[in-house]
């Protein structure tokens, strides 16, 4: 498999599928660079080594063809400042001046298609489609981690018309390398945090790690969950009754494999799903009826606290509370700043799915950790042991 470190890019075309699907404001300026940040090294590294640059995205969900609001148009200007190089627009992605443009261009030059997704064949992964795209370029290169789980037209069926000719950007080598080091690593102790609302949308991902980890921690509303599930009073909190026995089983597997299984023993509760409800501090198991826990107590953060600063690796999959609300953050920035110190100290943490970037970027402390994940969906499937079709092309 040909790899980025040692493909020459000399006098190439390089097609890369990146995943610039960034949100704008009302006036479509670009509101959070990250995606755009965080492949700008490949692209970079393809124009020193003397290629030329043509990307390929999607941008929002676009119903019926072509809409001025998810034209990559919009973005141009802020993908040209982030990399340091002027970007060119080639209009429609299999249009015939998209074409022209890629056909000609120099060395160092770089050119953006408009939004794959005006075509329904590309969600449909139509293999026409993909070949006409692959006429862009000399070259494959996938760094879209974001969809890596889609086996779409861009995605993953243009890498066989590439057959010694594709390779993962730095961007999807990194998320591998870091989900790999979590799941193999041979440092421990290691500690994986899993939050979020529901246990049903976590059960694949937290029996995986039951194998590879020594402690794990359960946050967020799938606590209440557990908590049920054992007998306690949860009040009006959140709760999957159809998977009580399920959180049983949980417990159950990670006592007979020696994890160390945390659920928070407190939290702060709520008379209403509000920021200015009343609150109070609680045992978890008894909370009142009419209240809802919506964040876990200091008891529960000084045990969290423990645990995570003698990690050596650490997985944060999912706030602790109601983040979003400043009544219910401080259980997860706490766990923020416990794994930012465990980091401090040499252990290796990976922040992944939506919520916990979210999180860790609301607090600046993206910077402090080892690694923060590109791709929610596309990280949990790969945690969960699934093949990612935009791997699985690459690596076949």
């Amino acid at each position: 498999m040909a790899s980025i470190h040692s493909y020459n890019f000399a006098g190439k075309r390089a097609l890369i599928r990146v995943d610039f699907n960034v949100p704008l404001n009302e006036t479509l300026e670009v509101t959070d660079d990250t995606r755009i940040r965080a492949a700008a090294p490949t692209i970079k590294h393809i124009l020193e080594q003397g290629g030329s640059v043509v990307l390929m995205s999607h941008l929002g969900r676009p119903k019926n063809g072509y809409e001025q609001k998810f034209s990559l148009e919009n973005i141009v200007d802020h993908v040209s400042k982030v990399i340091g190089t002027a970007v060119k627009f080639g209009g429609d992605c299999i249009g015939e001046e998209a074409y022209a443009m890629s056909s000609t261009l120099q060395s160092g030059e770089v050119m953006i298609l408009d939004n794959v997704r005006f075509y329904p064949e590309e969600t449909a992964g139509d293999e026409a489609f993909a070949e006409k795209l692959s006429k862009h370029g000399d070259v494959y290169v996938n760094d879209a981690f974001g969809t890596a789980h889609r086996a779409h037209a861009s995605t993953t069926v243009v890498a066989k018309f590439f057959p010694n000719d594709k390779l993962f950007g730095y961007l999807i080598e990194g998320e591998i390398e870091s989900v790999d080091k979590v799941l193999n690593s041979t440092e421990k102790p290691v500690t994986a945090i899993v939050g979020g609302a529901k246990v049903s949308s976590k059960i694949v991902i937290i029996e995986r790690l039951l194998d590879r980890v020594d402690n794990l921690i359960i946050g967020g509303g799938m606590a209440y969950t557990f908590v049920k599930a054992n007998g306690g009073q949860v009040g009006n909190s959140l709760v999957e009754d159809d998977f009580l026995d399920m959180a049983k089983s949980i417990a159950e597997q990670a006592k007979a494999k020696g994890v160390n299984l945390l659920i928070p023993t407190d939290t702060i509760i709520a008379d209403a799903f509000a920021n200015d409800a009343n609150t109070q501090e609680v045992s978890i198991d008894a909370i009142p009826d009419g209240w809802m826990g919506l964040d876990v107590g200091q008891e529960t953060i000084a045990a969290c606290h423990e645990v995570i600063v003698t990690s050596k690796v650490i997985l944060w999959n999912g706030p602790m509370g109601v983040f979003e609300m400043e009544s219910f953050q401080k259980g997860t920035v706490s766990v923020a700043n416990s794994i930012v110190e465990a980091t401090s100290k040499g252990a290796f943490s990976l922040i992944g799915g939506g919520d916990s970037v979210a999180a860790i970027n609301k607090f600046n402390l993206a910077d402090k950790v080892s690694y923060v994940s590109t791709g929610g969906g596309a990280m949990l499937e790969y945690l969960e042991g699934k093949e990612l079709p935009g791997i699985k092309a690459i690596r076949d």
